[in-house]
């Protein structure tokens, strides 16, 4: 039995360790701090896609994955017995002017080509509901491949159906077998530190939670701001994207600006509380694509990190991928993912 020990329990350490025990392997999840402690941690949770156009190999994997992500999270639920909070309810987006409607309408055809029968792109008249973004031109941007997790619960239910394959997920162990290294933020620093040049940096971002129920319901992206119904009668808002900050856990005015983005476009939101304020950082690597591959000068450790905003939504085609790469030496790695495009 091949034996892989994941250093990190965020969602590529525990995505790519799940996609290993289904295929045999012993595997140890080693992180001090526990599951989901950094900014797997967080609230939003949008498996949003990239825009239908200048395709190249980030959209075309990140469209694989959001397709596999309805049968990743169905096998973990049952697994485990945990719920991730996975939907693909889609999402809805105004159109403020002329020139954004021009554009929506081309995206309309490309989203055909690109997205074939998978999903779609459209425009449609904004109807008299509640749970809708303002829209000046009274039309929207419908699509259907948005979907949606709750970041903590699906990092739960990855941590109870991998203890259920008979997993181990420890604070503390040696490294046995292949090591995969999936430390975020702090991983990016240590390979930085021995290169000349940055791998990659983090960037923080705050978001919040609000009470208000609008489970079943399509996400949102409206104001700049991403707006997530979650199945708990809770919605998530986010986020900032902080290149230079001070205090990485710790939510600032530019919260508040983000908050009053959402309740301004919005409108069901105006009086929903605010019942969690959360910062968090998140490792963004040199290239902007998740990096992928074999530590170079290491023979045996391999690195899954730079997940950055979409670590969620490319978690199933990452953990593939790296399970193809690592028990069957299969690479199936894009151009732009190798760890050696990011020295």
């Amino acid at each position: 039995m091949v034996e892989i020990t994941v250093r990190g329990a965020g969602i590529f350490g525990l995505s790519v360790a799940w996609a290993c025990v289904q295929r045999g392997a012993k595997v140890c999840v080693v992180d001090p701090s526990g599951p989901a402690a950094g900014s797997s941690g967080g609230l939003v949770g949008a498996l949003a896609p990239h825009v239908p156009e200048n395709w190249n190999p980030k959209k075309a994997f990140q469209l694989d994955s959001l397709l596999m992500a309805e049968g990743f999270w169905s096998e973990v639920e049952a697994a485990g017995g945990g719920s991730a909070g996975y939907a693909r309810t889609g999402r809805l987006q105004p159109i403020n002017d002329d020139a954004a409607l021009a554009l929506a309408q081309r995206r309309v055809e490309t989203a055909k080509v690109l997205w074939q029968d998978n999903a779609i792109w459209e425009v449609i008249a904004a109807s008299d509901t509640e749970w809708a973004p303002t829209t000046p031109s009274g039309l929207l941007i419908r699509d259907t491949l948005s979907a949606l997790a709750h970041p903590r619960k699906a990092c739960d239910a990855l941590v109870k159906a991998l203890t259920a394959k008979g997993a181990e997920i420890t604070t503390n162990a040696p490294d046995r077998g292949q090591v995969l290294w999936a430390t975020g933020m702090a991983g990016l620093l240590e390979m930085t530190s021995n290169h000349h040049r940055s791998v990659g940096n983090g960037v923080k971002g705050q978001a919040a939670l609000l009470r208000y129920d609008a489970r079943g319901l399509p996400q949102l992206f409206a104001g700049g701001v991403h707006v997530i119904p979650h199945y708990d009668g809770t919605v998530a808002i986010g986020s900032t994207s902080e290149r230079e900050y001070d205090t990485p856990g710790q939510t600032d005015a530019q919260l508040d600006v983000v908050i009053d983005a959402a309740r301004a476009a919005i409108p069901a939101l105006h009086v929903a509380p605010v019942l969690e304020r959360w910062a968090g950082v998140r490792p963004r690597a040199r290239s902007r694509a998740p990096m992928l591959g074999a530590w170079p000068d290491r023979p045996g450790h391999f690195i899954a990190n730079g997940g950055f905003k979409i670590g969620f939504g490319m978690a199933p085609k990452v953990a593939q991928v790296m399970a193809d790469f690592m028990l069957e030496g299969r690479d199936a790695i894009p151009d732009g993912f190798r760890v050696e495009d990011n020295l």
